[in-house]
């Protein structure tokens, strides 16, 4: 029986998301589940036995943290400061100290909670990103119709003043330049107001893989001679979502082309669906719903860090034709959709924006 509840307890210990590891009064580590193996990126046989100082010796508050509570006994946490690096990989971790007591109330160890806060940090990365996206919209929108009146002036003066040179062609040409200038200003305009006016979606039962196959077999044949390979991946169980089709259509026609623009001949860009398991959406009022992944990936040269940290941000572009309002229209609409987008380059494999949007029906 003994045994039995023994191994039942080590089941329990080994199912937690969270890294647990236990340490006996000298500080050497008695006990470490498989999700603190993955954060410290140590395996059980090698951590148990040894100090927890040694193992985490690079990781100084983390060790402050445990010194604290041995020497109080106190439990302590801190969910802000500390960060496990493990060779490239930088993990911001939630963690958590208290004695470890005998049931005469003996303290016998120390056990330390890891918790791993990446999800975390990008979602309120994201907000930030949405919040500092509202008030540039809301800049944005008074510009644009300060504009938009004294352009429409321009346009129909242009176009009296090409039909008062029927005979001169030169002319007439510096008028056209004139016409389609102007129509350029209107489509930075037009942009803007779809940028800052607030969401009106028509929500309807959408199929992505059909949205997004539709979209890879035009640009299929919108790239003939140019010889860039575009395969799907998409799992079969996702069901429709609810949500705009015009506007996710706006969404992943942006990001596939920018895809295929980053990559030369012989590119290959996926597109690629999934169900997220460590994603959920709560909703105030609503059921929990999980979330679904939309990657499209590239094998380009990658994004350099100061183009990641700005591209979603409006009239930023590395583009000698563009308007630098794309991403953050795509910004846009994944938020109306309560959804996320992320991106992760290096210049080894190329670039993999990732759309998240609730798996509501």
């Amino acid at each position: 029986m003994a045994d039995r509840l023994e191994n039942y307890y080590a089941n329990v210990v080994d199912s937690v998301g969270d890294g647990v590891i236990v340490l006996d009064n000298t500080g050497a580590v008695t006990l470490v589940n498989p999700a603190a193996e993955e954060l410290a990126g140590v395996s059980r046989r090698q951590a148990l036995g040894h100090l927890f100082s040694e193992i985490f010796k690079d990781d100084h508050a983390l060790n402050e943290l445990v010194a604290k509570t041995v020497s109080t006994g106190m439990s302590v946490s801190d969910h802000e400061n500390i960060v496990l690096k493990r060779g490239s990989r930088i993990t911001p971790v939630g963690t958590s100290t208290s004695p470890l007591l005998s049931s005469s109330g003996e303290r016998i160890g120390t056990i330390v909670l890891l918790r791993d806060l990446t999800n975390v940090r990008e979602l309120e990365s994201a907000v930030r990103q949405a919040d500092r996206l509202s008030s540039l919209g809301a800049l944005a929108a008074g510009l644009a119709h300060e504009i938009k009146n004294p352009l429409g002036g321009i346009k129909g003066a242009a176009q009296l003043l090409e039909m008062e040179f029927p005979d001169n062609e030169d002319l007439r040409e510096y008028v056209r330049v004139m016409l389609k200038e102007v129509q350029r200003v209107n489509v930075i305009v037009e942009e803007l107001l779809g940028l800052a006016s607030p969401g009106r979606l028509k929500l309807g039962k959408v199929n992505l893989h059909r949205v997004l196959s539709d979209i890879v077999l035009l640009q299929k044949n919108a790239c003939e001679g140019k010889e860039v390979y575009l395969q799907q991946y998409f799992d079969p169980s996702i069901p429709p979502i609810l949500a705009d089709e015009a506007l996710l259509t706006q969404l992943f026609l942006n990001l596939i082309k920018n895809a295929m623009e980053a990559v030369g001949t012989g590119g290959v860009v996926k597109v690629t669906s999934r169900v997220l398991a460590d994603y959920a959406l709560t909703q105030k009022g609503e059921r929990r719903a999980r979330m679904v992944a939309i990657d499209i990936s590239d094998n380009g040269p990658g994004i350099p860090e100061d183009v990641l940290e700005n591209m979603f941000t409006p009239f930023f572009t590395t583009k000698s034709q563009g308007t630098g309002l794309g991403l953050a229209i795509c910004q846009k609409i994944v938020s109306e959709h309560r959804g996320m987008i992320r991106v992760d380059s290096n210049p080894s494999r190329g670039t993999v924006f990732t759309v998240m949007l609730p798996l509501v029906q």
